[in-house]
């Protein structure tokens, strides 16, 4: 090795990043606070009848659903008493809403940018200070219907949210994770998120287990790690990695969303009865994985339904 590189891990090392991926794959010693090393997470939940639909398909499949990330087409989709409603089935069954908002870059008068090269690089990152008003507004609105937890793209945004919540602007619950849009795939980019305040953090969709290993040294908060993820992101199904991402990732939050697109599934107008459809086949293959880590990894911990450390909805 040259002595530059030397030079440049050994720095990264001395501000706490691995100077190198964590190619050993070593096991995490972090686990969630109740001990366990992984959870589910169901992305997708669209409306109240296809929250409806995911837990009916959890209690027939026995699986425990932990989190779920809702209105990813955006929650300005979804009427006031919808959202309540959602926070309430959510509450009852002891599940974590993590909800996705509009207002939002794709809205935007110049959202044509984002078809292009300089708009794809600059994610969904929201253009001005009136659209990060607006977003702001709509997760003001979820939080009103009882949502504490909120996805987040945008660094300027979340440095906004984190004032507001110190603040009491915003319940001092509430939640951040921040989302695979902001394209963070390195321990010195995850170092960074968690030092802004984030709650869990989304990797891209096809970081492999050596780069897995060297975010979790970097980081404490959870890791969500795609298990099975949109033909448009490359439709990896990492079903027999689990165990080893559980492993080195620990604590982390499988993430399932199998389709083709997020464009193609999530627009507004898609029938209600085609979400209820693919939610169920979403928790199956929860299950399948499951069954796999428990095959493969007995001695991985998952968390009992209602784990105490969950942000759950607020009724009322």
């Amino acid at each position: 090795m040259s002595e530059v590189l030397k030079k440049i891990r050994g720095f990264m090392e001395k501000e706490g990043i691995p100077g190198r991926d964590a190619y050993e794959l070593p096991t995490s010693p972090k686990t969630f606070p109740d001990g366990a090393n992984y959870r589910i997470e169901i992305a997708g939940v669209e409306r109240a009848s296809t929250m409806e639909a995911m837990i009916d398909e959890a209690r027939k499949r026995d699986v425990t659903i932990h989190r779920a990330i809702a209105a990813v087409g955006g929650s300005t989709y979804c009427d006031f008493e919808e959202l309540k409603a959602m926070a309430q089935m959510a509450y009852e069954e002891k599940i974590e809403v993590v909800m996705t908002v509009g207002h939002r870059k794709g809205w935007d008068a110049g959202s044509k940018e984002i078809s292009t090269a300089e708009g794809a690089m600059q994610a969904f990152r929201l253009r001005g200070s009136d659209n990060v008003s607006y977003h702001i507004a709509d997760i003001m609105r979820n939080i009103e219907a009882g949502h504490r937890g909120f996805l987040v793209y945008d660094e300027g945004v979340l440095f906004l949210l984190n004032k507001m919540r110190a603040e009491g602007l915003i319940p001092k619950e509430t939640i951040f994770k921040f989302s695979v849009f902001g394209g963070y795939c390195s321990a010195a980019g995850a170092k960074v998120i968690e030092s802004m305040g984030v709650n869990s953090m989304n990797p891209i969709s096809d970081v492999s287990l050596p780069i897995l290993g060297s975010i979790r040294q970097a980081i404490d908060i959870p890791l969500d790690v795609y298990i099975i993820i949109v033909d448009s992101f490359g439709g990896m199904y990492r079903a027999y990695e689990a165990p080893e991402i559980a492993r080195i990732a620990s604590p982390c939050y499988f993430k399932f969303e199998p389709g083709t697109s997020e464009g193609d599934i999530y627009k507004p107008w898609v029938a209600e009865a085609w979400h209820q459809g693919l939610i169920r086949e979403k928790v199956k293959i929860a299950s399948i994985v499951q069954e796999i880590v428990q095959r493969h990894a007995p001695e991985l911990k998952i968390s009992g339904k209602g784990a105490s450390d969950l942000v759950l909805p607020v009724t009322g």
